[in-house]
């Protein structure tokens, strides 16, 4: 498999016998929507390529189960906030699970990473990357000659895009505006845990970091996201991690999924612009319709959802659940080689649906030839697409 690495931006190999894939998990404040579903069924897509090769994937997602955004939503709605994590995080999972999506070997939360977070906080200090500011811990960039080769945006950029994405620049007494928190010291009414740095919880970066670190080890495969993720979290993870360790790189891959949008907007929990998971699910449309509209769009492109997205799905689904229970039809074999082949450049879900959909129309024409061939096309399509089309009563 091939697959288009941002920080060097060109298409390269993404396979090695033992496949480590990190990608970045929700912070559980609110329900899963298209966009989110977007990314984890593009991943879903590497980890069903790795498997198919015979690869041995270890997949780690972490999920943020402390942060601003959460304690955020957890005062407006005077809920609990360790129990809206576990309640989100529950609902994340069942769609994911209703998607097809395969869960990772590891999934963890930041809560139960803490004493990895620390560690790795006072591996900075030790190397005179981390300073203090206020009771906080903070990353120095500048310790970093490497930084901005993932995400290859200018400083002024950079100053930007970091305000935007939960970044303080303007904080007065930082050493450099892009210095990223580390560990935030109590705060009054906030939840914190005791340290060897003192009492408090981690910051966001530092966080995916540690987990990665500690369940797949430096140099892994594939470091995985929305594009969103680049910079700022992208960029710190890497920068953090390999000052930390002494060790370069962080991830030899990063690969970002594009952003999808509702009424002109990129979606997203902030602007309110969504489309859930769950919501969908709740009023009947087939999860492997959902599934479906979301292959339809290659995992790199940026897109609008429009209700026309799962209307086609539904057609397109309802044309192969016909063609997969015929007595007979065109061989499977060539079919599957083409499906792999698209999915093994970039992971082009489009190319791989429009070769099913042809075979799916010659067997609706009434071409035939092969009685195995639809129970072998459907397996295939299971395994490598994630779609399930024979039911156990089919």
């Amino acid at each position: 498999m091939r697959i288009f690495d941002s920080a060097s931006g060109k298409l390269q190999p993404a396979d090695s016998k033992r496949s480590r894939l990190y990608v970045c998990g929700i912070t559980p404040y609110d329900a899963t929507h298209l966009g989110h579903a977007a990314t984890y069924v593009a991943f879903d897509l590497m980890q069903r390529v790795w498997l198919d090769n015979g690869l041995d994937v270890n997949y780690v997602q972490n999920v943020t189960d402390i942060d601003d955004p959460l304690l955020e939503r957890a005062n407006a709605t005077g809920q609990d906030w360790a129990e809206l994590a576990r309640a989100e995080t529950h609902l994340f999972r069942e769609d994911m699970a209703a998607l097809r999506v395969l869960a990772p070997r590891e999934y963890i939360g930041a809560v139960e990473s803490i004493p990895e977070v620390v560690k790795l906080i006072r591996q900075l200090q030790a190397n005179g990357a981390a300073y203090e500011l206020d009771g906080d811990v903070y990353f120095s960039v500048s310790s970093d000659p490497t930084f901005g080769h993932v995400s290859h945006l200018s400083r002024d950029e950079m100053v930007a895009v970091f305000a935007e994405r939960g970044g303080d620049p303007q904080r007065v007494g930082k050493k450099d505006p892009l210095d990223s928190l580390l560990w935030q010291a109590e705060r009054p009414g906030e939840p914190a845990w005791d340290s060897a740095i003192g009492r408090g919880r981690p910051g966001w970066h530092i966080e995916c970091a540690a987990i990665a670190l500690q369940h797949l080890g430096g140099g892994f495969d594939v470091q995985g996201g929305g594009s969103d993720l680049a910079f700022p979290h992208h960029e710190m993870c890497a920068a953090q991690a390999q000052i930390a360790t002494g060790k370069n790189p962080f991830a030899r891959t990063y690969v970002h999924a594009g952003m999808v949008g509702l009424d002109g907007l990129k979606m997203s929990k902030s602007k309110g612009n969504l489309v859930f998971v769950s919501r969908l699910r709740d009023d009947g449309r087939d999860p492997m319709a959902i599934r479906l509209a979301l292959l339809a769009h290659h995992y790199r492109d940026d897109w609008e959802w429009q209700e026309t997205d799962l209307l086609k799905a539904e057609g397109r689904l309802t044309d192969w659940q016909m063609a997969f229970t015929s007595s007979s039809a065109p061989e499977a074999t060539p079919v599957i080689q083409q499906i792999r082949q698209r999915l093994a450049d970039d992971l082009d879900a489009p190319g791989a649906l429009t070769f099913v959909d042809a075979w799916a129309d010659a067997v609706l024409a009434g071409e035939g030839g092969s009685d195995a061939a639809p129970a072998a096309m459907a397996v295939a399509v299971d395994a490598l697409l994630g779609v399930v089309l024979l039911t156990s009563e089919a």
